[in-house]
């Protein structure tokens, strides 16, 4: 429990510090607007990846995982095919974990670039396609979320260790 607590706290402490550093030490608007701009442009031509963890209901892990595969992964790979997304790729836990940090499954999406990735993309066209019988589909996609007790997703960044 304590282990926790000081895990938790450790994550807090991050962001008030650097809450506190922007404070101390303002940036003007001009120098910080330039800098985000030349952010976004490197942005644009980067790859974004974001990981997607799926938590299921004790004992639906593998319904879960069919369904994914059935409903969802199709229209993916459609978006790989359309340029949208680079790779998409899963990992299961070998071993089991607590229940308050259990996934059962996680895909980890490429995107083109960040842009792409936050641009909320109308599926509704390559949905019709995919799955004609749209009850069906819309009945199995929600059983796949009845049965599913957390999901959360988690942009992620390379770090480099060896920098200074």
């Amino acid at each position: 429990m304590q282990i926790a607590i000081l895990r938790c706290l450790r994550w807090l402490a991050v962001p008030l510090l650097a809450t506190v550093a922007v404070l101390a030490f303002p940036i003007s608007g001009a120098l910080q607007a330039r800098g985000n701009t030349s952010q976004q442009q490197g942005a644009s031509d980067k790859p974004y990846v974001i990981e997607y963890y799926y938590k299921a209901k004790w004992g639906h892990a593998e319904e879960f995982i069919a369904l994914f595969k059935k409903n969802h992964y199709p229209v993916l790979k459609k978006e790989i095919e359309l340029g949208r997304i680079i790779k998409v790729f899963a990992q299961v836990p070998r071993y089991h974990a607590t229940e308050d940090g259990r996934w059962d499954f996680r895909t980890t999406i490429v995107f083109k670039n960040a842009q792409i990735a936050n641009d909320n993309f109308d599926s509704s066209a390559l949905l019709k396609q995919l799955f004609p019988d749209q009850d069906s589909y819309k009945k199995e996609e929600q059983r796949r979320f009845e049965i599913l007790d957390g999901h959360w997703d988690v942009p992620i960044k390379d770090f480099d260790l060896d920098a200074r």
